[in-house]
């Protein structure tokens, strides 16, 4: 059995704990196997930093399915960096079903899609776990749930609710409100040039157990 490994003590105590109890680990790709191949083909050695340090910290972790982008990455696994430059991409995990785009962590960390062109979806990996962790609370907790599509998704009002900043939302964000939790999902619809593809999933009705459970 593949042993676990903790959590980056960065994280949100809500993280930590879904990692803990729905995450299973995996075994991964030793990046130092790879390291005299990548670099006779031009790869250079700070990219290959970059997924040795990745590897180090995700490799091999399995997580319950995102609502989106079906699923997301099966297990988190960094790969052959992508270009000759040392702030390149590289693959996070490959996808669960076929989709036309990869995950991808991009030059500076971000956890995005990757079709040809690039959509960051979170400031990092992290934030892609912690907003997995945020849909689990939300869903165990929510009394009622609703989304919304297209341009509904515009329309969506959020006056009086403060993003959550531990997802570290760029394309896609999180909102808290006094009893409730928005998320907005743009990535697919910008990596695509497919504004239907906007969502928005709204979890309301959380009770006073359900907004402790938000707090770090």
């Amino acid at each position: 059995m593949t042993p676990k490994r903790a959590p980056p003590e960065d994280m949100t105590r809500r993280a930590k704990y879904f990692i803990q109890n729905y995450g299973h680990w995996t075994d991964h790709a030793d990046i130092e196997e790879c390291r005299a191949r990548w670099l006779e083909h031009g790869i250079p050695e700070a990219q290959i930093d970059r997924v040795a340090a990745y590897q180090s910290v995700w490799g091999g972790l399995v997580l319950p399915p995102s609502p989106r982008y079906d699923g997301g990455p099966r297990t988190l696994s960094g790969d052959v960096p992508q270009g000759p430059t040392p702030d390149g991409y590289f693959e996070a995990g490959a996808q669960r079903t076929a989709l036309p785009y990869l995950f991808m962590i991009g030059p500076g960390g971000e956890f995005g899609l990757h079709a040809g062109n690039w959509v960051p979806l979170h400031a990092g990996v992290e934030g892609w776990v912690e907003a997995l962790a945020l849909v689990d609370h939300a869903r165990r907790n929510a009394r009622a749930t609703r989304t919304l599509a297209g341009d509904a998704v515009d329309g969506l009002e959020l006056e009086g609710f403060e993003a959550v900043v531990e997802v570290a939302g760029l394309a896609d964000t999180w909102w808290r409100g006094a009893d409730s939790l928005v998320a907005v999902y743009r990535g697919e619809a910008d990596v695509m040039d497919a504004p239907q593809c906007r969502t928005a999933t709204i979890y309301s009705g959380l009770d006073e157990w359900g907004p402790r459970g938000l707090s770090s």
